[in-house]
């Protein structure tokens, strides 16, 4: 069976500006490509706090494969970008709650500054189904 391209934006997510929230490649199996996921609200307000945008970013990153009838548990790789290593460990923490004891192959970056100087934190994904 040849691939069939899906792209889509959920409405529990932000709309984006020039790229899609994931994109799902269907065959003899499911793939599905998430972009960056960064700690914004559905009405575009962004959290104060480093702990609070990364707590965002993974309800985005959750309502993404919602919408694509995936779940956590489907994630096989993460790439997640930070901007200040004192959000380490709370990083950390999140991760290991939103995971639990399946962590999927992960990459973390600490970088200058993301495409909001605002944003502190950004995580994409590929998932299987």
């Amino acid at each position: 069976m040849p691939a069939q391209i899906k792209r889509s934006n959920p409405a529990a997510v932000r709309a984006p500006i020039g790229y899609s929230h994931s994109v799902k490649i269907t065959g003899d199996h499911t793939r599905l490509i998430i972009s960056g996921q960064v700690g914004v609200a559905p009405d575009g307000t962004i959290p104060q706090s480093g702990e609070a945008q990364i707590a965002q970013a993974f309800a985005n990153l959750r309502a993404v494969l919602a919408e694509n009838g995936m779940a956590l548990e489907n994630v096989v790789k993460t790439t997640s970008f930070l901007i200040d290593r004192d959000l380490l460990s709370a990083f950390r923490q999140a991760r290991g709650a939103v995971f639990g004891d399946n962590p999927p192959a992960s990459t973390l970056l600490f970088v200058a500054g993301l495409a909001d100087p605002a944003w502190v934190f950004e995580i994409e994904a590929e998932a299987v189904l």
